[in-house]
């Protein structure tokens, strides 16, 4: 009999949760961050590094799985999982995110967007019907309703629309995902920077009923503060029993202020983006490593970090191989991020389950405070 999906809460400290999600594929200990395997990989990465650095669980991107090498091939390759080779769970969004972001010439009805790719200009047609058969076929175990995710700022009377669109294309992602044993779908709150519109989403969430809710439609340029302001009302909105899953989250300080207010789940490009262009994630803040000041420096990126850049090779070899464009440099500094988010999210879960989320959170912002911190 296939292992149902199911959320156990644990302890919590003030608002911060601890918990553990059980799939078929493995248990997600929360707070959990996710690495975004965006095109079924995570950039500079091979799997066995991701597990090792932590992760417990993946988000994968629908929209661009379906323009290339699409959801029909990959499904008689034998699933994303195969395909990709990690069998640990994985999310999939729901590409309505990336349809506002990326595509063009993107026409939105009741009955769904069609919109041009960005790859190669190609008409496409995504409904919630053909979102959740996307993510079927890629055999994802955490699926996402469809949605629109509107830009902020926006007009209220636009995000009402909006998220009463939302609303009822989630009833529709709901139906169209039917009996699915094992596998579980999460439903999408919307409504801006207003409470009132977020409770009412929230309530139409309960009502059709899923396994687990997020909280869409931040970090899309509302800033910290207004994100903070919505999270302190928002994640008490949703049900108590099932996970809570922030959107599109983030730097280090948002993740600790979102689980700080609740939130048991983020996802984020921005550790393995910034390995990349060599901006580099430590206790004590963000380390350019293009800068001048580390090409005769001797030290690790940080003295504490157990990860292969920091254990192996010196502030000095890692500006050079980033200088001379070497691809070793965004394995070693993704590497080490994806370490750091993942020590990070260890160490909230130790703080919540002694019921010291608190005191963490002063030390932890302090600690950035006194670092010697390159500008950015």
């Amino acid at each position: 009999m296939t292992q149902k999906f199911s959320f156990k809460l644990g302890s919590t400290s003030g608002k911060a949760r601890l918990g553990v999600i059980t799939t078929p594929r493995g248990e997600i200990r929360t707070p959990a961050f996710m690495p975004v395997g965006t095109a079924a990989t995570v950039k500079a990465m091979l799997p066995g590094s991701v597990r090792e650095t932590g992760a417990d669980v993946l988000l994968c991107n629908t929209y661009h799985l379906m323009l290339r090498p699409t959801a029909e091939r990959i499904d008689r390759l034998g699933g994303l999982h195969k395909f990709m080779h990690w069998g640990r769970p994985i999310l999939t969004d729901s590409g309505g995110f990336q349809v506002m972001s990326l595509a063009s010439l993107r026409k939105m009805s009741e009955e769904g967007v069609t919109f041009r790719s960005h790859i190669d200009g190609s008409k496409h047609n995504l409904t919630p019907e053909r979102s959740i058969e996307v993510q079927k076929l890629l055999d994802s175990d955490i699926l996402m309703c469809f949605d629109e995710c509107p830009a902020l700022p926006a007009k209220r009377d636009d995000i009402a629309r909006s998220m009463l669109l939302s609303m009822r294309w989630a009833a529709r992602s709901k139906k169209a995902f039917g009996n699915s044993p094992g596998k579980a779908i999460f439903g999408i709150q919307q409504g801006g920077l207003e409470s009132d519109l977020r409770k009412e989403s929230a309530e139409k969430l309960s009502g059709i009923g899923f396994d687990g809710y997020a909280i869409g439609g931040l970090a899309v340029g509302e800033g910290q503060n207004a994100m903070f302001e919505v999270l302190d009302f928002a994640p008490d909105q949703l049900p108590v029993d099932k996970p809570r899953y922030l959107m599109g989250v983030g730097k280090p300080d948002d993740i600790v202020g979102a689980v700080l207010r609740g939130v048991d789940m983020m996802d984020c490009v921005l550790p393995s983006r910034s390995g990349r262009t060599g901006q580099v994630f430590t206790r004590h803040g963000v380390v350019n490593i293009k800068n001048a000041r580390h090409q005769n420096d001797p030290r690790p990126l940080d003295d504490a970090c157990s990860c292969p850049a920091c254990n192996n090779y010196s502030r000095a070899y890692l500006h050079h191989v980033f200088r001379s464009q070497e691809i070793i440099s965004s394995m070693l500094l993704t590497w080490h991020n994806l370490h750091y988010y993942q020590e990070l999210m260890e160490n909230i879960r130790g703080a919540i389950a002694v019921d010291r989320f608190s005191s963490f959170v002063s030390e932890f912002f302090v600690q950035r405070l006194n670092g010697d911190i390159d500008p950015l």
